[in-house]
């Protein structure tokens, strides 16, 4: 069956309905650099090559797994007998089946935080040992043979492997934290309250005072609720959704960039400028100039 997949503009995005499905690829020489509206999780399963986003230059080899939220730009060189599996996840399937992942201290990091700690710009990596990449390719595999499946009867399915390779891999990042605090921590209903907020309405001029008062909470502790649920405060989180936004709506539709930046919460285009290119390595501008091509 064919590659659930098409390329719009520069766009990646999954065309047949299907939550999730996994494949595995082949490349010699140079993948160009392109982006895609879903989280992708690249495997490398022999070969090498140079990974290159806007966190820079990483060396590929068997092993290397590389995680990129939506609208994360990125691109392979070098390949040389390159083979991985890309696993993508479509952001409904996250917002709706699997929104209780945010609550579990590991997945919660793997799939929303991590991506974005540490100056990151939506790119987490970690490293499989030969005995995890065997398990996490298994889980691959038993998706990629979905492939050809009815999504309507096997939807089960698909989500079932997927949590899977997920609950594997997650356990391979490192979250910084210890094991005690990563076993026993969960996410504030609070946090969650908030972020249901923000998300349901991008534009409006949120303030940390107005998100505090909302769950009658001051805004210092909602700030700590917050950091130690998401790893972010929840200003920050919120910048976080709204670049991510933008990006789609920048390759999807055909709107000015100021009319995006409004429809995102950033009304002051200078604001929004900087925010995009800190996030993106690029302007909104050759952003969209570059993947629309």
């Amino acid at each position: 069956m064919a590659t659930p997949l098409k390329l719009s503009r520069g766009l990646l995005f999954i065309t047949d309905g299907s939550p999730a499905y996994a494949r595995r690829y082949t490349h010699q020489g140079v993948e160009p650099v392109h982006t895609h509206s879903f989280v992708e999780i690249a495997v490398v399963v022999a070969g090498t090559a140079v990974h290159l986003s806007s966190s820079g230059r990483q060396e590929l080899r068997a092993g290397d797994v590389v995680l990129l939220r939506p609208g994360v730009w990125h691109g392979y060189e070098d390949c040389a007998r390159l083979a991985l599996y890309n696993c993508c996840i479509g952001t409904d399937l996250l917002r709706n089946e699997l929104s209780w992942t945010r609550k579990d201290p590991r997945l919660g990091y793997l799939l929303w935080t991590g991506p974005h700690s540490l100056q990151r710009r939506g790119l987490l990596t970690t490293h499989l040992d030969e005995v995890d990449l065997r398990t996490c390719v298994g889980y691959l595999e038993a998706l990629d043979r979905l492939r050809d499946r009815s999504i309507q009867q096997h939807r089960a399915d698909v989500i079932g492997w997927l949590s899977l390779f997920l609950g594997h891999l997650s356990r391979t990042v490192d979250t910084g934290q210890d094991e005690a605090a990563a076993d026993c921590s969960v996410t504030h209903p609070t946090v969650m309250r908030v972020v249901g907020m923000v998300e349901g309405d991008l534009a409006h001029d949120w303030t940390l005072a107005e998100l505090a008062g909302a769950v009658a909470l001051s805004p210092a502790y909602l700030v700590r609720l917050f950091k130690s649920a998401t790893g972010l405060p929840p200003m920050a989180y919120l910048g976080r959704l709204r670049v991510e936004t933008a990006a789609d709506l920048l390759l999807r539709t055909d709107e000015p960039v100021t009319s995006i930046a409004r429809a995102v919460g950033w009304p002051d285009q200078s604001h929004f400028a900087r925010r995009f290119k800190a996030y993106f390595g690029l302007s909104a501008t050759t952003y969209r100039n570059r993947f629309r091509t």
